[in-house]
């Protein structure tokens, strides 16, 4: 399918999770490409984890194209506290999804999977075709294993009945609108709430989780808005494609970066009885150029920037 033969204007869209941090960011993009019809379901109104629920949205949004952000996720912390959650509702939501789009013949299914998918020791950079080589991370193999049923779904409903669903990859994402809470963000809000309460506070430390040699590969939500609306409109291959920056950095070199751009001048003391997560994490990006026309445009340090600024100005 050629760019040109994809018009938002005529689509139904239906976006899970569009509500949320990505989901927002996705919207915007959407729109900015002329579509009319986009239907967001909520968690209060369509419990995605019940079969049911799905029928009602189906029936509701009448889609052409679903677009699966919808997910039960959060860092490491949260990861250990409820593996049995993130695995159950993230595999329910997926795999239920999917079949009755199927059945309704909704026209085209856009899967997002997760990097955590990847297997613990992944050669760097992660090249899609390792995802099979060996079991994830174990901190959030529960919830990384789940979504990757939704790739192998995707890929049986293609072989079998020639549905066109697409499985894609994004590494971690961070931006304005990111989840800032304690007890469920990821490194980057996290480290970000961290130094600037401490700065406030007059501490003279902030504690960080693990040793700070992991390394991690971060994408500008906006950016990863721009890779999804690209494959939704472009790419119909059973392959999966991963969504990433390119850029890699310790979380040592992060927390100082952060730490640096606050105003923090404290100590960062590395607490190693927490777990590190995966060593590495950077991904192989060039299927997606190739296949979509994908190319992150953000500049790391200026994409922190936009994120520090939006919490001081929202987190009230």
């Amino acid at each position: 399918m050629m760019e040109n033969e994809f018009n938002w204007a005529n689509k139904r869209i239906c976006v899970t999770g569009g509500a949320g941090f990505l989901g927002t960011h996705l919207i915007a993009n959407l729109r900015s490409r002329g579509a009319r019809e986009i239907f967001i379901p909520t968690i209060e109104k369509y419990d995605l984890v019940d079969r049911d629920a799905i029928t009602q949205l189906l029936e509701d949004a009448n889609p052409d194209v679903i677009i699966h952000l919808a997910a039960h996720v959060g860092g490491i912390g949260a990861n250990r506290e409820h593996p049995a959650e993130f695995f159950y509702d993230n595999l329910m939501m997926g795999v239920q999804l999917l079949h009755q789009a199927y059945e309704r013949g909704v026209e085209k299914f856009v899967a997002i999977g997760t990097v955590c998918a990847y297997p613990k020791f992944t050669p760097v950079p992660f090249r899609e075709d390792d995802l099979w080589i060996g079991y994830p991370e174990e901190t959030n193999a529960p919830y990384g294993l789940a979504k990757k049923m939704l790739l192998v779904q995707s890929q049986a409903y293609r072989a079998q009945y020639g549905y066109n669903s697409i499985f894609l990859l994004p590494v971690n994402l961070y931006g304005p609108g990111d989840n800032f809470n304690p007890r469920s963000s990821h490194v980057i809000p996290a480290l970000i709430r961290k130094s600037v309460e401490a700065k406030e506070n007059g501490d003279d430390h902030i504690v960080v989780w693990g040793d700070g040699s992991p390394t991690r590969e971060f994408i500008y939500v906006t950016d990863a808005a721009e890779g999804i609306a690209l494959a939704t409109e472009r790419y119909n291959e059973s392959e999966p494609v991963n969504i990433g920056s390119g850029f890699e950095i310790s979380i040592r070199d992060l927390a100082e970066k952060i730490a640096r751009m606050t105003g923090f001048e404290g100590e960062l003391v590395w607490d190693a009885s927490k777990p590190n997560g995966q060593p590495r994490r950077a991904l192989d990006t060039s299927r997606a150029t190739e296949k979509f026309g994908f190319t992150a445009k953000t500049d790391f340090e200026k994409g922190l920037q936009a994120t520090i600024d939006w919490f001081l100005a929202n987190r009230k």
